[in-house]
């Protein structure tokens, strides 16, 4: 009996060894997290402050690379592509679920191309008017929208951004017609709304925090399942008569599909090392996030869910996927 448990145990320590001592030797080399977006926005700065700060845990450089373009999937494509050996890791935002209801010849499946490492952070999206606006809340404006349909416009970041989506999920469940104008970014929306063009918009909190505290503009709601803490005053949309609505972009770690678990654990316990640095936290809670990480399946199951989401608001929308 004695002999039967020994080499039980000696059976069952030996098929650990290779997960064990492969975590032990990753990284042998710097990692490089690709982001898809431009140089020096929320989606590169995300990636360098968490990079940074996991970079000591690790004992190996984190790189961080923009290929932007394509709203993320250039480089997600690259990602999915990439050796699943833990050294080149993508830095995904909400884009990421929303490129696989929008496009039909993805070169990846958003889901199972990927293994999950963690979530970083949560934020939600503003809706905006300018200071002097005859709508002094949400409440207001869609009752203008429902008696005038041709009356109310919103501008957002461009055609099949998560802004966009924000607003046909909007229009959707509080039974409005809202026309959309797209444009190239938050800057060229902001410029619009500034200059008396459309009567509102839908963008992050970065685009607009810099005019609502010098007073050219006034948020009339917040598009996150609770109040955000950059603006407490600010009433949620499903606070304002559209029940349950709640939109949120986000950022988390991914690696390609195939990464061993023993690599993805050691990154993901790293990096919820990382969210819990005071300096780390305060940078992503500056750049309009909740800090909050998640295991591994937690996030799996979040983008498979926002997927199947923006599937159905892109169908009922009739939006042509590319």
């Amino acid at each position: 009996m004695i002999r039967r448990h020994l080499l039980a145990t000696l059976t069952i320590t030996t098929l650990m060894l290779p997960g064990v001592a492969l975590a032990q030797a990753y990284p042998d080399r710097p990692i490089k997290v690709m982001q898809g977006f431009a140089p020096g926005g929320n989606a590169d700065n995300i990636a360098r402050t968490v990079g940074v700060e996991m970079s000591k845990g690790l004992g190996q450089n984190i790189v961080v690379e923009a290929q932007a373009g394509a709203g993320g999937t250039i480089a997600a494509t690259t990602v999915a592509k990439s050796r699943p050996d833990g050294h080149t890791l993508l830095l995904a935002t909400g884009g990421h679920a929303v490129a696989g209801a929008l496009y039909n010849n993805l070169a990846y499946r958003t889901v199972q191309d990927f293994e999950m490492v963690s979530t970083i952070t949560y934020f939600p999206f503003l809706v905006v008017v300018p200071a002097n606006s005859k709508y002094p809340s949400l409440s207001a404006l869609l009752a203008a929208a429902r008696a005038n349909p041709t009356e109310v416009s919103y501008g957002t970041a461009g055609i099949g951004s998560t802004h966009h989506l924000a607003g046909e999920l909007l229009a959707s469940m509080s039974k409005t017609q809202l026309l959309h104008v797209p444009f190239r970014g938050d800057s060229a929306s902001l410029t619009s709304l500034l200059g008396g063009e459309i009567p509102m918009i839908i963008a992050p909190p970065t685009a607009v925090m810099a005019n609502i505290k010098s007073g050219k503009l006034r948020a009339i709601a917040t598009t996150g399942p609770q109040r955000w803490q950059g603006l407490p005053d600010v009433p949620t949309v499903s606070e304002q008569g559209v029940s349950g609505y709640d939109v949120q972009s986000w950022a988390g770690l991914m690696a390609p599909a195939g990464t061993p678990k023993p690599v993805i654990d050691r990154l993901n316990a790293e990096l919820q090392k990382a969210l819990l640095v005071p300096t780390v936290k305060t940078r992503l809670e500056d750049m309009g996030g909740e800090v909050r990480g998640s295991t591994s399946e937690e996030m799996r199951n979040m983008v498979a869910t926002q997927t199947q989401k923006w599937i159905q608001v892109v169908n009922d929308a009739k939006i042509p996927k590319n």
